[in-house]
């Protein structure tokens, strides 16, 4: 079976997604959900770990952070998922395994591109039938964003607002809510693998220099009107580990 895609370089954006073992639904209650965004949190508090989005659904997460060095990324997801199974299996009296494989990492330009991952994040539960918009759902980083809660917040506003050129936090918050309202009006959300299964999204210079930084082999880059990715092929895939 293709390994997930686990490859890092410091100072890049990147889009982690994890599935439970067998995508049980495992998160599928909310003191559960909570409990990973408690070791999230840890991880933020123990390493610096900067996040500027994040989403716990019912048998997967996502997670968007920016990669400060110094292994942090490494050393915060082994925490997150390591301790979220732990306390589970214990809790239950289960055994096996809590995830499925490792964790993948997208590497997301920090231009319109990080705009586009940021709102399909937020909109993953509306995907999933689950609320009719992001603020309703509770374990994500668009309902933290505009909840009173500060003391154990998990997300990096100022980081927020440092890469998308925005000037204060009401603006963030004003901006967020136009991105999702205006791809709400659009239509129902669809799933767009590009988000979860690509290596790297953004601008043909951006993929390209990501593939030069990864020193991948044979990978496919693909176009549309409004974005490049680099992928491999499925049966291509191999163990990346952290740069």
């Amino acid at each position: 079976m293709p390994r997930a895609n686990r490859c890092f370089l410091p100072g890049y954006v990147w889009h982690i997604t994890h599935r439970c073992h067998k995508k049980e639904f495992l998160l599928k209650f909310s003191k559960d959900r909570k409990r990973w965004c408690r070791w999230l949190f840890e991880a933020k508090k123990r390493y610096g770990l900067c996040i500027l989005n994040y989403v716990a659904t019912s048998n997967h997460i996502h997670l968007l952070v920016r990669d400060t060095g110094n292994q942090v990324l490494a050393r915060s997801m082994q925490l997150i998922a390591g301790r979220t199974a732990q306390e589970f299996n214990q809790r239950k009296g289960r055994k096996g395994a809590y995830w499925e494989d490792r964790y993948h990492a997208t590497a997301v330009a920090a231009d319109d591109h990080l705009v586009r991952c940021m709102t399909y994040i937020d909109l993953n539960m509306v995907r999933a039938g689950m609320v009719q918009h992001p603020s309703e759902w509770e374990e994500g980083g668009y309902a933290e964003l505009f909840s009173a809660r500060q003391r154990y917040g998990l997300i990096d506003r100022c980081a927020q607002m440092k890469l998308l050129d925005i000037a204060s936090e009401e603006q963030l918050k004003t901006e967020r809510k136009s991105w999702v309202d205006e791809a709400l009006r659009s239509g129902a959300p669809i799933r767009d693998e590009r988000w979860s299964g690509s290596i790297a999204v953004g601008g043909r210079g951006f993929v390209d220099e990501v593939k030069t930084a990864l020193d991948i082999e044979a990978p496919r880059i693909a176009e549309d009107e409004k974005t490049c990715f680099l992928r491999e092929d499925v049966a291509a895939y191999r163990p990346l580990f952290d740069v």
